[in-house]
């Protein structure tokens, strides 16, 4: 099987198969049912009432074990995960991409779009997923100065491969494509109308995703309506995503610290370990940023992400408490019911 089977996964998979379950991978999620990719190509599956129960739900890109009829009966780990927290919701993960070996964050080089601390926000995610991280400007027609761009975003992706590209001529996207080779598969990541759906065309090699034509701002229009994972004529996967009108962070902790590595080291040589960079005698990054070593810009935005994934973590906490207090108070009323002597018959 292709769609990114690995001997891996075939070990894996054992004891599922000894189950009589077949293996498949999500390649389109809707709210009562999942189109699969499986040996016997494409079909449409329900889930199964346990996992339902459960709230285990597939995302685009899991792979899962099907019984007939086609029901999903089981979802295999994940291997990397490119998560958000969910839009209006206090502490709850979307799942925006699942099992992809790599994560184009994509950007266009237009005023409206081309944001630095927006991208620093995206390498966070992609870092912390486990997925190795690209940078794709598109767009490069409409920037007066592509060099200029590129090192200003070299200067926040630290070790990050970065592609300039034209989606009018095709130049530079040739360099995508070795990103697919062994039937790996990459995410697409970015805002509305930055042309992800143009990237996808061309390393499918014909139009496999619809595009719009380009608005007087430079911006193009949505035309991905939903997650969906797609393989390639040539091998390899694609999984285009709507646009993001935000990237609240999810847990990224980890990929926090590596984004933001230069900010990280200069912290770990001040006097304290616990070093608050505001007034402390000794303080490397106060030193960096009266200096100009370190720009203010981006030392604000490394707080600001850290403001923003405590408080996740204190919402986390306390639904954490919540749901062990309304769990404790369930199994109190369950042994009431149970040890509550039964009622005699009237006379």
């Amino acid at each position: 099987m292709r769609l990114g089977w690995t001997p891996e996964r075939e070990t894996e998979f054992e004891q599922y198969g000894a189950e009589g379950l077949r293996p498949a991978r999500v390649a389109v999620e809707h709210r009562s049912a999942y189109v699969l990719y499986g040996e016997q190509g494409e079909f449409r599956a329900e889930l199964a009432g346990r996992l339902r129960h459960e709230e285990i739900w597939p995302a685009v890109g899991d792979w899962v074990g099907v019984r007939e009829p086609e029901t999903i009966a089981a979802v295999l780990p994940r291997r990397t995960v490119f998560s958000r927290k969910e839009p209006w919701l206090a502490a709850k993960e979307q799942v925006l991409a699942a099992n992809a070996d790599t994560v184009f964050v994509t950007t266009a080089l237009t005023p409206a779009d081309f944001k630095p601390r927006r991208l620093e926000r995206y390498l966070a995610t992609a870092w912390e997923s486990g997925a190795q991280p690209v940078i794709v400007l598109t767009k490069t027609d409409l920037c007066a100065d592509v060099q200029a761009a590129v090192l200003e975003v070299e200067a926040v992706a630290f070790g990050v491969p970065i592609h300039a590209v034209n989606g009018l001529t095709g130049e530079g996207l040739d360099g995508l494509s070795p990103y697919l080779a062994g039937h790996r598969t990459v995410a697409l990541l970015g805002s509305s109308g930055v042309g992800k759906s143009t990237i996808v065309n061309h390393l499918a090699g014909g139009t496999v995703m619809p595009v719009a034509e380009i608005g007087s701002d430079g911006r193009g229009r949505h035309t991905t309506r939903h997650r969906e994972l797609l393989p390639l004529p040539g091998g390899g996967l694609v999984l285009d995503t709507p646009g993001l009108r935000e990237l609240q962070l999810w847990d990224v902790s980890h990929g926090l610290e590596q984004t933001f590595e230069d900010v990280a080291a200069l912290a770990s040589t001040c006097r304290f370990g616990d070093c608050a960079h505001e007034s402390e005698p000794g303080c490397a990054v106060r030193e960096a940023l009266r200096t100009g070593t370190l720009p203010r810009d981006r030392f604000d935005s490394w707080r600001k992400l850290q403001r923003e994934l405590g408080r996740l973590e204190r919402r986390l906490d306390a639904r954490a408490r919540s749901e062990h207090a309304q769990q404790i108070r369930k199994e109190a009323r369950q042994r009431r019911r149970t040890q509550r002597p039964p009622r005699g018959r009237a006379r």
